[in-house]
């Protein structure tokens, strides 16, 4: 079902996935998209890990930038090409969500998990998939309070030079963290995954900061030309692991 969420600079629209059996109250958990938007393949996704036993809230985290109708991907992105032109259109709106619009944001972003039905009391987890992984980190150390599971799949810019780079805020979570990344991934090497695992280890966080050995960036997308479905498994694997060990315990 889709909802509308009063967020920092607007409304919002988002999705929420419940749990297909059984009566609530659920943990709650909230997806962060990839660049390319709510889509079929999003909800797919979101119902997924609701049908684990979960609520599932996936906002459009681009609404300054227009309606989930607005800024659907034009063509079709199981072709090299048409993901390439997916990407020119989308890519210029991650940029534009800077630390300073994204944090607000979150803040109600995890206010509206809370407020939904059957949404139970209490530690929420969050996953979030290429730029999406981001604004998860970002959700577990802006409230680490109340963010006890983060996941990041095939995301990009987690640790870099730049001042606000996520991972230097690690320190404050408190969360486990579940990392899945991309083999040969220009947006997260070699290097920048061994700095986000010396700063995990540094803030003593537990957590798995694994490449996945032949998977492209976007692999768990399954309609796009990136789609990898034995990594996109292991994700589903490691990720539920994650939120049942901590949100059910």
């Amino acid at each position: 079902m889709a909802i509308e969420i009063a967020a920092a600079a607007g409304t919002a629209e988002a999705l929420v996935a419940r749990p297909s059996t059984g009566t609530g109250p659920f943990p709650g958990v909230i997806l962060y998209m990839d660049a390319f938007g709510l889509r079929p393949r999003i909800q797919e996704m979101a119902q997924r890990i609701a049908d684990w036993g979960y609520v599932v809230l996936a906002p459009n985290v681009f609404y300054r930038e227009g309606t989930v109708a607005e800024l659907a991907p034009a063509g079709d992105m199981t072709s090299p090409d048409g993901r390439e032109a997916a990407g020119k259109a989308a890519f210029p709106r991650v940029g534009r969500l800077t630390p300073d619009k994204a944090l607000p944001d979150i803040d109600a972003w995890v206010s509206a998990l809370a407020a939904l039905d059957d949404v139970a009391p209490g530690p929420i987890g969050t996953t979030g998939y290429c730029m999406g992984a981001r604004l998860a980190v970002r959700t577990a150390t802006s409230h680490p309070e109340v963010v006890a599971a983060c996941g990041g799949f095939h995301g990009g810019g987690l640790a870099t030079e730049d001042p606000d780079s996520p991972h230097l805020a690690l320190g404050n979570a408190r969360a486990r963290f579940v990392f899945g990344h991309a083999d040969h991934d220009p947006s997260m090497g070699p290097d920048a995954v061994a700095r986000l695992g010396d700063a995990l280890t540094a803030a003593g966080l537990e957590a798995t900061n694994a490449i996945y050995a032949g998977a492209p960036h976007g692999y768990s997308m399954a309609d796009t030309s990136a789609f990898h479905p034995e990594a996109t498994e292991r994700h589903f694997e490691e990720l539920r692991a994650l939120l049942d060990g901590t949100l059910k315990g």
